[in-house]
């Protein structure tokens, strides 16, 4: 089956007017199935998440979203802080029925989760991290602060043609990971691409500097792949690891979006973690 045939595209308007629509996709929620909620990554939509979508579509209930100011969900004003983020996706989880799901992010979308986790604490099963990093303070340097708020004018300063080739080829060890990232970014034009980066990373430094707590309050598993040469990710996911008495799980041959390069490892794990949390309390429908 196709992944068109498994999702149904849906929208939820976030204020009274056309710039503030969230498209999400989902399957038909059941009640009393385990839900999985994936959150692309910053620039990515939600065709980032494919494979898991075909995988898991005829076994869960699955949500995926282009996050706002991403994909079908724009126009978009770019003016919200990650905790409004996490609060979009609290109602339009609400507007599905669904409780307790297991969120799976990548990237950014890693970073929602655990913003959701802050501010909805008992609202989780589970979170797995895809090739994200911590928001706690401490693992973060000034300087990394210092570079995430002036991510637009160094993006900016770079030709389309090589932030196209950079940053498909960066996130990809594969040649399909590869052309998705390249399809995924081209849907934007230049500026559109660099006001979304340059947004995401502020909104994430300010996340970060706020100093809260950010515990992970249910259970959790960090996946990374082993040739991630986004910034710092493999350093942080073993530092978060560490200092978080963390499960953490390399994934062989695979890049930023490991989840792209090696669905078959990715999907496995997933499936392996979900098993364990009790299906009882994963998803209930309102």
């Amino acid at each position: 089956m196709t992944v068109d045939s498994l999702i149904t595209e849906k929208c939820r308007r976030v204020a009274d007017d056309n710039k503030h629509v969230i498209h999400y996709w989902c399957n038909d929620i059941q009640p009393n199935r385990t839900t999985l909620v994936f959150l692309p990554g910053l620039t990515a939509d939600h065709h980032l998440f494919d494979y898991q979508v075909q995988y898991f579509a005829p076994i869960y209930n699955v949500i995926v979203w282009d996050a706002p100011g991403h994909g079908a969900s724009r126009p978009f004003e770019l003016d919200f802080s990650l905790d409004d983020k996490a609060h979009y996706l609290h109602n339009l989880l609400a507007t599905e029925g669904i409780e307790r799901p297991v969120f799976v992010g990548q990237s950014m979308g890693g970073y929602v989760a655990q913003c959701y986790l802050e501010l909805y604490p008992s609202e989780a099963s589970g979170f797995i991290s895809i090739d994200s990093a911590p928001l706690k303070r401490q693992y973060c340097t000034n300087a990394e602060l210092w570079l995430m708020r002036h991510a637009e004018p160094m993006y900016r300063a770079l030709p389309w043609r090589m932030l196209l080739k950079s940053g498909s080829k960066g996130c990809c060890t594969t040649e399909q990971g590869q052309q998705q990232m390249l399809n995924m970014m081209q849907s934007y034009t230049k500026d559109e691409y660099c006001r979304l980066a340059g947004h995401g990373y502020r909104m994430l430094a300010d996340a970060i500097a706020s100093g809260r707590g950010y515990d992970i309050s249910c259970p959790a598993l960090l996946l990374c792949g082993e040739h991630d040469r986004a910034g710092s990710a493999r350093n942080y996911n073993r530092r978060w690891a560490a200092g978080e008495s963390l499960p953490l799980k390399w994934i062989p041959s695979a890049g930023h979006n490991s989840n792209v390069d090696r669905p078959d490892i990715v999907n496995k794990t997933i499936a392996d973690f979900v098993e364990a949390v009790p299906v009882s309390t994963a998803t209930t429908h309102l």
